[in-house]
């Protein structure tokens, strides 16, 4: 589990990261590393937090990089999407054939030319696929990027999803199908931003309607289950609804991975 600060806007996903670490290492029996430590949220422009962030990203790089050598399966309880910076460039340089299959309701394809909010988070598939540097790496290709669910996406995203760039499966009936079309045999990193979902059912930073039921991200853990698992990152977990709240159980969310984790080899 990732537990150092990574682009936070406030401190619940550091805390949030380590009940769905801890539970995820539960229920599988596997023993849990811990990268980082918990740091009080800068809320600052996207320098300065990947400044702050950089130790413990590359830690995490050669933690996953490690993981992949040895041909096991890494799962990791991320705080921030900001965290896969770390993460996409290892895969794309030990699994150049694997599809990132991104669950987010955003695309997260700004650079800090193109991005008005300057947020760290929103620029990480394109840092991974090398239109800004981060001092990570890149080298993923755009075409093995599969966006889905998103749904607040800026103008500048619209283009190259228009433009068939950028591959989007949005939320709906067909959605099983459109996925399993879209990753096309490929073997499947995953990646899941909680805003994926509805409002209201997990605790998240964004909160945008039109999202994911659980029982629908389910069904698209099943359609990725029936492909190659080349690893699985769980980011955007509050640990509350506000700062000061009651805990929330990320156990509802995890019964939605079952798919997914059932299928995780020994040793993941």
């Amino acid at each position: 589990m990732f537990q150092a600060r990574a682009g936070d806007h406030n401190d619940l996903a550091m805390p949030g990261a380590a009940a769905v670490g801890a539970m995820l290492a539960a229920r599988l029996g596997l023993p849990a590393s811990v990268i980082g430590r918990p740091e009080p949220a800068l809320n600052s422009g996207w320098r300065s937090e990947l400044d702050a962030a950089l130790p413990a990203l590359r830690a995490l790089a050669e933690h996953h990089a490690a993981i992949l050598r040895r041909g096991a399966v890494p799962l990791t309880a991320a705080t921030r999407c900001a965290v896969s910076l770390a993460m996409l460039p290892v895969v794309a340089s030990q699994r150049p054939d694997a599809c990132v299959v991104w669950f987010d309701a955003h695309a997260d394809f700004h650079t800090p030319h193109t991005s008005a909010s300057g947020y760290l988070g929103g620029m990480v598939l394109a840092g991974a696929c090398g239109l800004w540097d981060s001092g990570l790496g890149a080298g993923l290709a755009v075409g093995n990027v599969v966006l889905v669910g998103g749904r607040d996406i800026d103008p500048a995203e619209q283009a190259l999803i228009d433009a068939g760039t950028l591959r989007l499966v949005t939320a709906g009936a067909g959605l099983a199908d459109e996925l399993r079309r879209a990753i096309a045999g490929r073997p499947v990193y995953l990646h899941l931003d909680c805003d994926v979902l509805e409002p209201g059912i997990v605790p998240t930073d964004y909160r945008c309607t039109g999202g994911l039921s659980l029982a629908e991200l389910g069904a698209a853990c099943a359609v990725v289950a029936e492909h190659e698992l080349v690893g699985v990152e769980i980011a955007e977990f509050e640990h509350a609804w506000q700062a000061g709240g009651a805990p929330v159980s990320p156990a509802a969310l995890l019964d939605a991975l079952r798919p997914l984790l059932e299928r995780l080899p020994a040793g993941a």
